[in-house]
């Protein structure tokens, strides 16, 4: 073969692959793009709540039990509570994605949704304020709308920068148990390396279930002398008990600094306890019923 020829075979190669070559600012193949979701199903309150702040509610076609928030969520298909939901009602829905919090079960009615070829991500339920941060980026990036979390985060961010200049302000450290309640009888206390725990802490305040680790039932004899100032509890919790007189007549409780002066503070579940992406509203309403000396014209 001569060198000429040799020569024109190689530019014929080396034409080839070029041909066939894809500029690096070509996009990808269809097969190899990521298709957002189309048909969400939730299970967890604080999953349901990021993704319709991250502006995918529309996708979402089912929540649990838990998922009151906002109205619109509230309306769609229930599939159970989060921890004790059906699969089949789930896989009923035809959705494309379970976003499930980390807390979602039974694990059987989860294998069963994967094994049907649907798409499962599991968000880590959140019990500090890092967690929200980090559960919003996560779900953003699940769903297919990861530059929304900016937005949120930046929200987000501001209710904590107003909690941090409220708690600055606070010239007291209150004692708070925090409680949890479903009907008389059912009382427990939330001790340490609890979400309650973390919650008193934000609010400037300290535990007075410290004695405790993990949620617990307590005896009249310990909550009259944890001594606390103030009683707080889910809203929820509080209308099963029937009010402040219910909860007053659980055994200690009317003995208590709280008792006697019917310092019974209320929150919002669902704002609260999820560490969702209304969280620093939350801190920022606990902290103005912790501590008066803030003011009226301190509340959000």
């Amino acid at each position: 073969m001569s060198a000429s020829t040799v020569l024109r075979s190689l530019v014929l190669a080396v034409a080839l692959v070029l041909a066939c070559a894809v500029p690096e600012d070509s996009p990808a193949p269809a097969a190899a793009q990521v298709t957002a979701p189309q048909r969400i199903v939730t299970l967890g309150s604080s999953v349901t709540e990021a993704v319709f702040a991250l502006g995918a509610g529309d996708r979402v076609v089912g929540v649990d039990l838990s998922s009151l928030y906002p109205e619109s969520a509230a309306a769609l298909p229930r599939v159970g509570y989060y921890r004790q939901f059906s699969a089949e009602g789930v896989l009923g829905l035809r959705p494309d994605l379970v976003l499930a919090s980390s807390e979602a079960g039974p694990a059987a009615a989860l294998e069963q949704i994967r094994s049907a070829g649907v798409r499962l991500e599991r968000v880590p339920a959140g019990e500090n304020l890092d967690a929200a941060r980090g559960n919003i980026t996560a779900v953003a990036a699940a769903i297919g709308r990861p530059d929304a979390a900016a937005a949120v985060l930046a929200a987000l961010e501001a209710d904590l920068a107003e909690a941090d200049r409220l708690r600055a302000r606070v010239t007291s450290r209150p004692r708070v148990l925090f409680v949890y309640a479903r009907g008389p009888g059912r009382l427990l206390v939330a001790g340490r390396e609890t979400t309650g725990a973390e919650l008193v802490r934000l609010a400037a305040a300290d535990n007075a279930g410290d004695a405790l680790t993990g949620m617990r039932p307590w005896s009249a004899e310990a909550v009259v002398a944890a001594a606390p100032d103030f009683v707080v509890l889910p809203s929820r919790g509080l209308e099963s008990l029937g009010g402040v007189p219910g909860l007053l007549a659980l055994p200690g409780l009317a003995e208590t600094p709280a008792g006697r002066a019917q310092r019974v503070v209320a929150v919002d579940d669902l704002k609260l306890l999820g560490f969702g992406p209304r969280i620093g509203q939350g801190v920022r309403e606990l902290l103005v019923a912790l501590h008066p000396e803030l003011g009226e014209g301190a509340a959000p």
